[in-house]
């Protein structure tokens, strides 16, 4: 009979970190590996996998690799770290009061630890984040539309008390003016226009330089077609153009909060607020890619 070992002691063992044994078992490096629930259990007498050498014309970008951990369900993987930490940051960036783990239990178990209280809304949110970071994933490379922009807000606040709301229009352009950061945005009966203009401008252009995505960005903030949900939108969304566009992308975490806030505020007149954080937080997301040997330019 087989004695096994855990991922723990197999990590220790061999000199790496728990993620790398989980992330070789899942991948079959690791013969004989077996998946009891969650649980890898690793052989006794498994020998630490050999690192394969990668061709220098392999290259595994990052949509790649977000799809094929995406469809293969891969847990420790650069799709498992997207999921949470967009989620996590974007979600507190507007006021979610979930820390990261919570979001992490939320994606990895379906389950929350919480000794007190926590919003109902905060966690049916969360849930549904993740699904729009996959409809964004799988939707990369096609160009924004109105159609893709109104489902992401729907995924995203159903079954929310929002959605409960009569007035509040789940999936569609809001209909009461509202305001972010102290700016004016759009009246209601202008959205539709300013949105169509926006896309027409947007998709007209060929190369997509790293200002025009956050150019779109600053005018989809401006025009905040919804009622509640337009900044998570927003940034889902240009994740998603960096991906098309094949330039880094970058989260914005709750850090630079204060920061990006002021970028938007200041775009028009002074574009280097908002290039250079969001210049940071590439260099940050960067740092990820290495880590899990994903290539970039």
């Amino acid at each position: 009979m087989m004695d096994y070992i855990s991922v723990a002691e197999a990590a220790k063992r061999w000199g790496l970190s728990e993620r790398s044994v989980r992330n070789y078992c899942a991948r079959g490096r690791i013969p004989g590996a077996l998946l009891t629930g969650k649980t890898w259990n690793v052989p006794e007498d498994a020998e630490k996998p050999a690192r394969k050498p990668r061709s220098p014309d392999a290259k595994r970008d990052v949509l790649t690799v977000l799809r094929e951990e995406k469809a293969a369900r891969l847990k420790g993987g650069l799709y498992h770290r997207v999921q949470i930490d967009l989620t996590y940051n974007s979600n507190h960036i507007e006021g979610s009061r979930l820390t990261h783990d919570q979001t992490r239990l939320i994606f990895e178990t379906n389950t929350i630890g919480t000794e007190g209280s926590v919003r109902v809304d905060d966690v049916v949110e969360t849930a549904n984040h993740f699904r729009c970071i996959d409809l964004m994933i799988d939707a990369a490379n096609h160009a924004p539309s109105e159609s893709m922009i109104k489902q992401l807000h729907a995924v995203l606040k159903n079954g929310t008390g929002d959605s409960r709301k009569d007035w509040f229009a789940v999936g569609d352009y809001k209909r009461f003016p509202n305001e972010v950061g102290g700016l004016d945005t759009a009246a209601p009966e202008e959205v539709s226009a300013a949105m169509k203009a926006l896309l027409r401008d947007y998709n007209a252009k060929k190369d997509k330089t790293f200002d025009d995505l956050l150019d779109f960005h600053y005018r989809f903030e401006r025009i905040h077609p919804f009622q509640d949900g337009s900044g998570r939108v927003g940034r889902l969304l240009l994740f998603k153009e960096c991906l098309r566009a094949k330039i880094v992308p970058f989260i914005i975490t709750d850090e630079l909060k204060a920061f990006y806030y002021r970028g938007l505020r200041n775009w028009e007149a002074e574009r280097g607020y908002l290039r250079d954080t969001c210049l940071l937080a590439q260099d940050q997301f960067k740092q990820i890619l290495d880590y899990f040997q994903v290539s970039y330019q």
